[in-house]
């Protein structure tokens, strides 16, 4: 294995990771402030989930959105 190779192909995924998640948050929490399902004040509850095909990882991350 090459540690340089993975260290790359790492980080451009963890990157696109985050951009495309931030867009889609973004996206969604000011579609739901518009249509009156949430306030905008909250602090939402938020969940990602990682999985890597052949090595059984499941890696689940929670967190909050606060929007004040």
């Amino acid at each position: 294995m090459n540690e340089d190779a993975l260290n790359t192909s790492l980080r451009k995924f963890l990157k696109k990771v985050g951009v495309t998640a931030q867009r889609e948050l973004e996206k969604s929490i000011r579609q739901a402030v518009a249509d009156g399902r949430i306030k905008g004040n909250e602090a939402l509850p938020a969940k990602a989930v990682v999985t890597l095909a052949g090595t059984g990882l499941s890696l689940e991350i929670d967190g909050a959105i606060e929007l004040e």
